[in-house]
């Protein structure tokens, strides 16, 4: 997605939730073309310590050190804090005055027929008892966006009808005050990380489930995770054929391993028999490693030097809030709060 020479580059914001570390599913599905879009576009990517305050409230130091960590993780894994502005949501307050004014615009019977809402309601088993933060926070989220007047969102699916909603505010904000301050957003879905399942094969990668594989694991629990991983229950022996369908090793060397062709070769021979789980498995160790050892070794670099990681989170929050500064003024401007 590279831009013309002659265009502004386009904006894009991320947000990653802080409580917990970054895993192969956000490398698969964003990490590694945060990377390279660094390049060609403005990019801001937030650690959205609010958000997760929404269901881990009175854990508060979890979420302060997951800010740390995955700073870490976005600093290890190549992204440029010269070419990437990677802030803390709490320290832009604009984005919370803009949520305020958002709340006006939006119905609570349309947020209880947000998809995403009702799934994680029932996941996180809120039932009645919804907290108020969580049960908004699509709002809140369509604030984060907007503020910097982003263009592209990288999300999985099941963040499209937040994007959805984030426009219906936007149209709607437009509309009522009769300007073209905000501008509506398109998302960016990454194809892998709909389709990399954690390592039990029953659903994506998540710090709840137990099964993930984190940019900071070492080798050897590398190793324990991958040799656990679900593969074809029927393929008892070696001389077994097995199905390469749902067998999450092979959703792994097709997110991660270079050498299709050999992945492909691979496939066949399993289908016919004759490949072994664990030669399988050992491939894919050795695929992950080549990725994640670089990795390891920068992140344990900064995370023995965490004054330079809280300066460069305190500088890119600088940066970001004096964009969402010049948003709010406009924002206050068109609905008449200058005072």
């Amino acid at each position: 997605m590279k831009t013309e020479l002659h265009r502004e580059p386009d904006i894009i914001l991320t947000g990653i939730r802080t409580s917990g570390l970054l895993h192969l599913g956000h490398y698969a599905g964003a990490i590694a073309n945060w990377v390279a879009l660094q390049d060609y576009h403005k990019q801001f990517v937030m650690l959205a310590n609010v958000q997760a305050l929404t269901d881990y409230f009175e854990r508060p130091e979890l979420v302060r050190e997951s800010v740390f960590q995955v700073g870490v993780d976005l600093l290890a894994v190549g992204l440029d804090p010269q070419k990437t502005t990677i802030f803390i949501q709490s320290l832009i307050p604009e984005i919370a005055e803009l949520t305020v004014y958002y709340l006006n615009l939006v119905t609570v019977s349309r947020l209880q027929r947000n998809p995403t809402v009702k799934a994680e309601i029932q996941q996180k088993k809120f039932d009645t008892s919804i907290p108020a933060g969580f049960f908004m926070y699509p709002v809140s989220q369509a604030a984060d966006i907007t503020i910097f007047k982003a263009r592209y969102v990288p999300v999985g699916e099941d963040q499209l009808p937040m994007i959805e909603q984030t426009n219906e505010i936007v149209r709607a904000f437009n509309r009522i005050y009769r300007t073209d301050v905000l501008r509506e957003v398109e998302a960016i879905v990454p194809r892998i990380a709909a389709r990399l399942p954690g390592t039990d094969g029953k659903a994506k990668m998540s710090k709840s489930l137990g099964n993930a594989v984190y940019l900071s694991d070492s080798a050897d629990v590398i190793v324990q995770k991958v040799m656990s991983m679900y593969t074809d229950p029927n393929h008892l022996r070696v001389s077994d054929p097995g199905k390469v369908e749902g067998n999450t090793v092979f959703t792994y060397l097709d997110a991660f391993d270079p050498e299709k062709e050999t992945v492909l070769a691979l496939k066949e021979q399993y289908q016919r028999g004759g490949l072994g789980d664990v030669a399988l498995k050992k491939r894919l160790i050795e695929v992950i490693e080549a990725i994640l050892g670089p990795v390891r070794a920068r992140r344990q670099e900064y995370e023995n030097n965490p004054d330079f990681v809280w300066k460069t989170l305190r500088e890119g929050s600088e940066k970001a809030r004096a964009v969402a500064i010049e948003t709010i003024e406009q924002v206050r401007t068109v609905m008449h709060l200058i005072f």
